[in-house]
């Protein structure tokens, strides 16, 4: 059996995430008090007990969703004697990219939390509040040519891409409001369900130009060694190890498209992968991992109980 470790990226932040793994266990509080230390702000009371407005601002969204997936990992380590070795790839949707390297040993706790930071603020600051949007194309007749297609129509009037391939019936745009709005008119008429999202900026598109500046900046200077374990990168939904490609990369997928479907097709095809185990906070990996590889056994690893029972199947 070959085991892919799957990172969340943002949207599964809730208020009292984490707060679980903290009260059973001391390796988690380690990882939480060490981003607290390396942010300088109390961000696992803001996991804990919230506002959820606060929680939900990119810069504290992305740090946070980190902090519980290496709780998690730390614990599977510290309590069970569980390492990330013992998994084939590991792979992250977005943010969830940095979980999976620093996971992986390929950056340290502190310097991932400093970077997430950067990368929340970078992002919130690359486009004026109100241009940009974002809308998830859903339906049994969406799939990439569909949204493509919308794409290409919002295209006409300003920036409009395709920006998370997440799997068949579920893929997100992004780009100014004008063209977004008028791709979910297109998608409608060609037979998806197009919801606009609730987001503070058009992540994964062109648009982000300056944030990705930014962090090609930070990350020129940061510490990255190769990872312990291939890391399936958005960007080539493919395994790379190279320090200095997955520094690219990560500048790279700031405006790149998110290719988690092929990335996931790649892992249960060519990669033998025959287990998914998500690790942090919420369920939607594993919710996509039962749709694009259906014949492998797909799991979430957020409480006590799940990181224990995970590491008795092993």
């Amino acid at each position: 059996m070959t085991l892919a470790l799957l990172f969340p990226g943002q949207g599964s932040q809730s208020v009292g995430m984490g707060a679980a793994l903290a009260d059973a266990f001391a390796p988690a509080r380690e990882v939480y008090a060490e981003i607290d230390d390396a942010l300088g702000q109390k961000l696992s009371v803001l996991m804990r007990e919230g506002p959820e407005d606060q929680l939900t601002l990119t810069e504290n969204a992305q740090p946070a969703l980190m902090a519980v997936s290496l709780a998690a990992v730390r614990v599977l380590k510290a309590e069970f004697g569980v390492e990330v070795t013992r998994a084939g790839f590991v792979a992250g949707h977005s943010l969830g990219e940095y979980s999976a390297l620093c996971a992986a040993g390929s950056i340290t706790v502190a310097d991932t939390a400093r970077l997430l930071k950067l990368r929340g603020q970078a992002m919130q600051r690359a486009v004026p509040v109100g241009r940009g949007a974002m809308a998830s194309l859903i339906g049994p007749k969406t799939d990439l040519a569909l949204a493509e297609a919308a794409a290409a129509a919002g295209s006409e009037i300003g920036v409009c891409v395709v920006a998370n391939d997440n799997n068949a019936g579920n893929i997100v745009i992004s780009g100014d409001k004008a063209a977004v709005d008028r791709a979910i008119e297109k998608a409608k008429e060609l037979g998806a369900r197009a919801i606009p999202l609730n987001v503070s900026a058009p992540f994964h598109c062109p648009l982000m130009q300056p944030a990705a500046d930014e962090m090609a900046t930070a990350l020129a200077t940061a510490t990255i060694v190769a990872p312990a374990v291939p890391v399936v990168a958005n960007v080539t939904a493919r395994p790379e190890t190279d320090p200095e490609v997955l520094r690219r990369l990560l500048v790279e997928q700031v405006t790149g498209r998110v290719r988690w479907r092929e990335s996931m097709e790649w892992m249960a095809g060519e990669g033998g992968v025959t287990r998914f185990a998500e690790i942090g906070s919420g369920k939607v990996l594993a919710g996509m991992a039962k749709r694009i590889a259906p014949d492998a056994e797909s799991l979430s690893l957020n409480a006590p109980e799940d990181l224990e029972a995970f590491a008795r199947s092993l």
